[in-house]
């Protein structure tokens, strides 16, 4: 039985690009969120997460379920597997680097490759959408 990473993300576009993070030491850019804490929602989690990572006030109100991706987990050994449930969110304040986070990047479709595997499957959706360019 394959190892699951229990996570989420927040999708936050602007312009035609997404909002990705790279945390530090590592080549391959996220969407921003991270892994759920016993008992926490996924909405707990993501206001939790886009805090910690990039030190914005995500308004819970707003929180709409995008998808939910599934697909091997980067850096975690054969069989893990990640599971991201993606939202998206309006926030208050400017997205930093806080915590691990090294870089926040606006990528675009053209990106799409320097992201997680996980990640990808969303690019190629928003692309689909035609809201990712």
């Amino acid at each position: 039985m394959p190892v699951v990473i229990d996570t989420v993300a927040w999708i936050v576009l602007h312009e035609g690009r997404i909002l990705g993070t790279r945390t530090r030491g590592r080549e391959l850019f996220y969407i921003p969120g991270g892994k759920r804490h016993s008992g926490e929602s996924d909405v707990q989690t993501l206001l939790r997460e886009t805090e910690e990572e990039l030190a914005v006030a995500l308004r819970p109100l707003s929180a709409r379920h995008y998808g939910t991706y599934e697909a091997p987990a980067d850096g975690h050994g054969a069989g893990a597997v990640v599971r991201m449930a993606c939202y998206t969110a309006d926030h208050r304040g400017v997205p930093v680097p806080s915590g691990e986070i090294e870089e926040v990047r606006w990528l675009g479709y053209a990106d799409r490759d320097r992201t997680a595997p996980v990640d990808r499957l969303v690019f190629d959706d928003l692309r689909a959408e035609g809201v990712l360019r």
